[in-house]
């Protein structure tokens, strides 16, 4: 059986959702969406969730808000109690009667949401490689923007050099990856870079940094050079449909003994009980 999407107050298959040509997320990817776990029909930190979809839209200037209630009403609809999936929410700022750059005036958002199955990546516990690159992206990483082509550019790039992620960096220090979060294991200590328009607030990232202060694992978010991630015991990458991904090769080179390291281990285990908790 096909399954239901959402889109602008109705409940249709995937097959029959259509929006017009005329949406400026179709001509200008003017829009942004959100990206929130579900395991066994519980949607994970949503809160947090709709808190960045919220700031997004205010850094876009889009005039749009619904209430927690509201937003479970919406997508609850959606869920499977028997599966772990995620909801993909999408607001862009609407129809106009033509194409141009300036914000129409009285105009309604297009409101679109889906529900997949979570698929994990394949040989988590073993572990992915990694390519460094250069950031090529722009300077407002910390909104969630529809405009992924830079995104798309460089996990490309990666994947067809045999990696499962890229890990991007600009002057000498790093960002994140193309499509998430960068933590590293440096001395002894648990890093990830600053919170700052460079990097997406992922959601993943914070609960990470609530586990390693409430078990006493040394962490810190500072700025990352290049080379003390090269020389790094352990790296990883996360977000919200892949969780933590260990990092096991970087530019052909292992990192740490080429192997999940003891820190991963330990937080991988503290994030499912987390999950399973809440």
């Amino acid at each position: 059986m096909e399954n239901k999407v959402y889109l602008n107050g109705e409940y249709l298959p995937l097959s029959e959702a259509k929006i017009s040509v005329l949406d400026r997320g179709f001509l200008f990817g003017d829009g942004v969406y959100e990206v929130i776990p579900s395991y066994a029909g519980q949607l994970f930190k949503l809160q947090e969730h709709l808190q960045r979809l919220e700031a997004s839209l205010g850094v876009i200037k889009l005039d749009f808000s619904y209430s927690l209630s509201q937003w479970l009403e919406i997508l609850t609809p959606l869920l499977n109690a028997e599966k772990d999936q995620y909801i993909y929410l999408q607001i862009t700022r609407g129809v106009s009667a033509k194409r141009d750059h300036a914000f129409p005036l009285d105009v309604t958002p297009t409101v679109f949401a889906m529900c997949s199955d979570i698929k994990l990546t394949t040989g988590v516990e073993k572990g992915i490689k990694a390519l460094t690159m250069e950031d090529s992206r722009w300077e407002l990483c910390h909104v969630k923007a529809t405009t992924l082509l830079a995104n798309v550019l460089l996990r490309q790039e990666a994947i067809e050099q045999g990696c499962g992620e890229a890990i991007l960096h600009r002057q000498g220090y790093v960002t994140e990856g193309a499509a998430s979060n960068l933590f590293a294991v440096i001395n002894g200590v648990l890093m990830t870079p600053k919170k700052t328009a460079e990097i997406l607030p992922g959601i993943t990232r914070q609960v990470i940094l609530e586990l390693a202060k409430n078990n006493d694992i040394p962490h810190q978010e500072d700025i990352i050079s290049l080379a003390a991630l090269q020389s790094a015991s352990e790296i990883w990458v996360t977000s919200s449909t892949r969780e933590i991904i260990p990092v096991v090769e970087l530019d052909a080179v292992k990192v740490g003994e080429g192997v999940p390291g003891p820190v991963w281990k330990r937080m991988s285990q503290l994030f499912q009980e987390y999950k399973r908790a809440i």
